[in-house]
């Protein structure tokens, strides 16, 4: 799937998109964002924001930018910032993958459901983990491969499928990071039907260590 379609895709659900999707992903989102580690002054970019579901949600002692490449899903977001007075957070409209955004800018970067809706999800990782500072972190909210043998090979049938619809099946997590400096320090799985991951990364780009004195969030891992 191309850049262009993705596009289409996604502009396309933007009416519905709170009603269906955004429905069945909401408690996930909402568990993802209300566990982040942000503190006074940090900056957050949340990456393929939506209709901006999750905005309400930070805190207004950050400063939040939320990108994607949908204008239908930016017009509801831009709606919702208006409904809330979210005067802390600003959306711009923004290829994940070529990002004209500063290097080492961004304390915590968000990732809900974009890494396997993406056409080339490796560049949108090495994007993130450029804006990301060193020691910062990066969360994925995502569905990830199976490691049964047999669920994965019906993710695998059924992802050219899925990729109509704007999204695959068949991509495991160990190869989303292979070749990163990205090291998991939480990950755990969340609803709907347990089949998503909530994945917490440390960004040690140039042996950074975390600039975190606390660990996100999360009940466990699993």
């Amino acid at each position: 799937m191309n850049l262009e379609k993705v596009e289409r895709v996604y502009s396309a659900y933007a009416s519905v998109y709170d009603h269906t999707f955004g429905k069945v992903f909401q408690q996930s989102r909402e568990s993802a964002v209300r566990g982040l580690p942000i503190e006074p002054g940090h900056r957050v970019l949340e990456v393929g924001v939506g209709t901006g579901e999750a905005l309400p949600l930070y805190p207004s002692c950050c400063e939040v930018l939320g990108i994607d490449l949908s204008d239908g899903m930016l017009e509801h977001a831009r709606r919702r910032v208006l409904e809330h007075r979210l005067d802390h957070v600003t959306l711009k409209r923004m290829d994940a993958g070529k990002m004209d955004l500063p290097d080492n800018h961004y304390d915590i970067v968000m990732a809900a459901y974009v890494v396997t809706a993406v056409p080339d999800y490796r560049s949108v990782v090495d994007e993130m983990i450029r804006v990301c500072k060193p020691g910062g972190r990066i969360i994925m909210l995502n569905h990830f491969s199976n490691g049964n043998k047999v669920i994965a090979a019906v993710e695998k049938w059924i992802s050219p499928l899925c990729k109509h619809i704007g999204f695959r099946t068949d991509l495991a997590l160990h190869t989303v990071l292979e070749g990163t400096c990205l090291m998991v320090v939480n990950k755990k799985k969340v609803n709907p039907l347990r089949f998503w991951h909530l994945v917490e990364c440390v960004n040690k780009k140039n042996g950074q260590q975390s600039l975190f004195t606390n660990g996100f969030a999360l009940n466990g891992q699993s």
